[in-house]
């Protein structure tokens, strides 16, 4: 894969790596950072990429690993009591459910129905089997429903 072409698929990409990173961070400089690392990182290592068609599934993986870098990091140097609190109601029910959901359960499901990957690809981007990935996202589509229906009746 040549420098250019490389470039053209990277950049065909970038807002789906950006929509990834925002269902792992939360602050808006941590996502751009974690997109800008990831892009670095890719751009270094291209040559270890064996096959050119497993480029986005490479390149996924490496910002889903370097946001919880950035995670870990933010763990040990933000102090719990220095975060806002949460707007309620600030952002659409839907998104705030999902972002709510543990990450083993929203990713698979982020990746399946909003970034529109295969199952296939999703078990290898986040490195379980593919029967691993249906049974998260059953679980995550069960925990959505129990947020939103928690919402509906509270309100």
């Amino acid at each position: 894969m040549t420098s250019d072409d490389f470039a053209r698929h990277i950049i065909d990409m970038t807002q789906t790596l950006y929509r990834v990173a925002c269902s792992q961070l939360s602050a808006s400089a941590d996502r751009e950072d974690a997109v800008q690392e990831t892009l670095r990182k890719a751009w270094e290592k291209r040559g270890r990429l064996r096959d050119e068609r497993y480029l986005r599934t490479w390149v996924i993986r490496i910002l889903i690993n370097e946001c919880h870098n950035i995670q870990r990091r933010e763990k040990r140097v933000t102090p719990m009591e220095a975060l806002p609190p949460a707007a309620s109601g600030a952002q659409p029910p839907l998104k705030a459910a999902l972002l709510s959901l543990d990450e083993r359960f929203r990713m698979p499901i982020l990746l399946y129905y909003i970034e529109g990957y295969p199952v296939e690809d999703v078990a290898a981007m986040l490195h379980v089997p593919k029967g691993t990935v249906k049974s998260r996202m059953a679980r995550g589509r069960e925990k959505l429903r129990d947020i939103l229906m928690e919402e509906v009746f509270e309100s």
